[in-house]
């Protein structure tokens, strides 16, 4: 009779043979037999109760180590290129496994955040724990979820639900008992789909990280910062790499510090990347300077902080925090044209004419000092004769030579006729603990139209620099809209009554003509906000397609390398191109130019949609406590199922749900864009003042529910009511008024075509 094994003999021969771990293969590796297995059976289970083995269906594990085979998801790479992976089921007391993805040359190409399904060799001596062979591709990383959590009802054992917080989803998911990560009932939290959803039930989910209570005023841009995956946490490699860099010296450098450079900014900026000077011409003329902050010189090609800067694309911006493209050491400190220290540039000199056509201009790498960080109210208020201690100074020789060189500015864009949207921005106000205090609507100075017309004309200088040096760029592409779009922006002029030019090529002044027709009237906003949704989103091409919005042939962005990555292509390209210095284009990043352009301009879609969910929430918070008030607004867009009505005092979006309109059967005619009574035919379209009462503000998902009280001016007539009266009688009624609104729109267009 063979003798039983210690538990010591069998986790040893588990980890040494971990391809036979089956009960069969242990008991006949130590010659068991008959008793002797039941013997063994009893150990066993011992040790899983104990934690030592982990069973996985007919076999054994050590607990501190994987299987042989099992599931990864790849991971970006690190700072030396290396591909690691992180274990799917990962159950042991210590740290994770670090696992290093070693794939043949035969193998198809993985990106960081798919699952593979991979053999692992274990490795002593190196800085990983195991090198994975891939077996087979899985998938991409699964659906991403974050949501409350509520227990079952047997308590933390039991598992629970993870509730939406999107908004107009009612999706929940169920999550094991072994899933839940620790969550506490009414936590926010992070999880991820597990496993393929079944015919029945609800989807499954696993916890991945606890977020913390959703009500506090904080959670706000956290919640949008993981529902979008931000990544909002650098790697300790690009901190490293961040906290290494050093104030640069003038070796190599053109000395730019007599220059009047001056950063005009908004009062609560966090950065400090454009600073501009101005010197009048007595032929009428002027030379403007625009100075940008040089982190090619910081971030270089292939660095940990490049890749991590590529893989955030932008900055993103919410009420409460920034989520930057890179560390604060340089966004904040050594990248920021702070006053009155040293700090690198790449700049561009401009020359114009007495009619504002940028006659000349020339790109230098070097230094600059700032006279003074202002703020647009400092600045503009200097501008009108009233300065302050700071900018008393500069009156002459940096505030009037700024203005002048932006008259002349003026009357070029007059020519050139770039759409004049007209769109107030909202503002809005926390206190310290991060609640709410107030949502107004952001001033705008010249001093703001100054910078950005600078900010033009030195992002066209860097377009046709580089098509001159015929070097790769990026550029920012804006095309024209679609005749779709067109017909739906000229649907809304003409029941606003107003006329959009048909039957030639769209240019911009067409739009702004219809722009100032509605200038002044109650349809103003309307109509530019329709205007802007009619336009084609903006977005990043090495290939030049014009930019249609600002009437210009090449533009590229050059101005905001600190927040955008674009820009810092841009800066690459110049100085690969004026051969400054090694850390211009890379061939890796000219080879790859049409995956970063698309990899960009998807985190700027992504920050935009973070951005926008932030203020929304913000918005339902600070009205849940006026549920049941009155407010004023015009109906911003008209549905099926409802109005969405944008009010007067917030800018905010409401829905109007058909329930609420009145007592009466709405019916919804999508060539018209309006809702029509049954009974009484009242029409509900856009553009139509309207007064609203706030029933329902959810934070959590930014949402508002509005019930209608009067259309412009005019309580709602009183209809019959749902359910009353001959249902085909109403709608072949019903039928007949809108056949009959068609026709007079029909009639209508035909007279203006005459």
């Amino acid at each position: 009779m063979a003798q039983l094994p210690s538990r010591q003999e069998i986790l040893d021969w588990v980890s040494e043979h971990p391809d036979a771990t089956a009960k069969r293969d242990i008991a006949k590796a130590f010659g068991l037999k008959g008793a002797e297995r039941i013997e063994l059976k009893r150990l066993l289970k011992e040790l899983e109760a104990e934690g030592l083995l982990e069973r996985r269906r007919r076999h054994y594990h050590d607990a501190e180590r994987l299987p042989p085979v099992t599931v990864l998801q790849i991971l970006p790479p690190d700072a030396d290129g290396d591909i690691f992976a992180r274990p799917m089921e990962w159950q042991g007391e210590g740290p994770v496994p670090r696992i290093l993805y070693a794939p043949l040359k035969s193998d198809p190409a993985i990106g960081a955040g798919e699952r593979i399904l991979a053999r692992l060799i274990e490795v002593r001596g190196e800085d990983h724990d195991y090198q994975a062979r891939l077996i087979r591709r899985i998938g991409t990383t699964q659906h991403r979820i974050v949501g409350i959590y509520r227990e079952g009802r047997g308590g933390p054992e039991a598992g629970g639900r993870i509730l939406p917080i999107d908004k107009g989803s009612d999706k929940e998911w169920q999550v094991r008992p072994g899933d839940a990560h620790g969550a506490r009932n009414g936590e926010l939290v992070e999880a991820e789909q597990a496993g393929p959803r079944g015919r029945l039930g609800l989807p499954m989910a696993r916890v991945l990280e606890r977020l913390g209570d959703p009500s506090a005023p904080r959670a706000v841009s956290l919640i949008a910062i993981h529902q979008h995956g931000i990544p909002d946490d650098f790697p300790d490699e690009v901190i490293a790499e961040a906290d290494a860099a050093k104030p640069v010296g003038m070796k190599g450098r053109e000395d730019l510090r007599h220059l009047p450079l001056v950063t005009i900014d908004p009062s609560d900026a966090r950065d400090h990347d454009d600073a501009v000077a101005a010197e009048l011409h007595e032929d009428g003329g002027a030379t403007i300077w625009v100075a940008i902050a040089d982190v090619a010189h910081y971030v270089t090609p292939g660095s940990a902080l490049d890749r991590e800067a590529r893989k955030r694309g932008n900055s993103t911006y919410f009420p409460d925090r920034v989520v930057p493209m890179l560390p604060d050491i340089l966004s904040g400190d050594l990248c920021s044209l702070h006053e009155g220290v040293d700090r690198p540039v790449i700049a561009v000199k401009m020359r114009l004419d007495a009619q504002g056509n940028k006659t000349g201009h020339s790109f230098h790498r070097g230094v600059m000092r700032s006279a003074a960080s202002l703020s647009y109210e400092q600045a503009q208020a200097a501008a009108d004769g009233n300065p302050d201690a700071q900018t008393e100074p500069l009156v002459y020789n940096v505030i009037r030579p700024l203005w002048g060189a932006y008259d002349l500015l003026k009357a070029a864009r007059a020519r050139r006729q770039p759409l004049e949207l007209d769109l107030p921005e909202r503002k809005i106000i926390l206190t310290p603990d991060g609640r709410v205090k107030s949502v107004n609507f952001r001033d705008r100075f010249d001093a703001h139209k100054l910078i950005e017309e600078f900010m033009v004309l030195a992002n066209v200088a860097a377009a046709e620099e580089l098509e001159r040096l015929r070097r790769p760029l990026l550029y920012r592409v804006h095309e024209e809209p679609t005749a779709e779009k067109l017909d739906a922006l000229r649907e809304v002029a003409e029941a606003s009554g107003f006329t959009l030019a048909k039957g030639q090529v769209l240019q911009t002044r067409h739009l702004n003509r219809l722009l100032e027709q509605a200038g002044g009237t109650d349809f103003d906003e309307l109509i530019n906000m329709t205007a802007l949704r009619s336009m084609q989103q903006a977005y990043y091409h090495p290939e030049n397609y014009g930019h249609f919005g600002l009437a210009l042939r090449s533009y590229a962005h050059f101005t905001s390398p600190i927040r955008r990555y674009s820009d810092l292509i841009v800066h690459r390209a110049l100085v690969l191109g004026h051969k400054w210095g090694d850390d211009g284009l890379s061939h890796w990043d000219i080879e790859n130019l049409g995956e970063t352009a698309k990899q960009i301009s998807e985190t700027e879609r992504r920050s935009m949609a973070a951005e926008r969910d932030t203020t929304d929430r913000y918005l339902a918070a600070y009205l849940a406590d006026r549920v049941g008030a009155e407010f004023t607004g015009r109906i911003s867009g008209v549905q099926k199922f409802g109005a969405f009505v944008r009010l007067d005092e917030t800018g905010a979006d409401g829905l109007l749900p058909i329930r609420e309109i009145g007592r009466e059967y709405f019916h919804y005619d999508p060539d018209a864009q309006v809702l029509m009574g049954s009974e009484t035919g009242l029409e509900i379209g856009i553009g139509q003042r309207v007064t609203v009462r706030l029933s329902e503000a959810v934070p959590l998902t930014g949402g508002l529910m509005l019930e209608l009280l009067e259309v412009e001016g005019k309580p709602l007539p009183q209809g019959g009511g749902r359910g009353k009266g001959k249902g085909p009688i109403r709608k072949r009624a019903t039928q007949s008024r809108l056949a009959e609104l068609k026709r007079a729109q029909k009639r209508k267009r035909v007279r203006r075509a005459k």
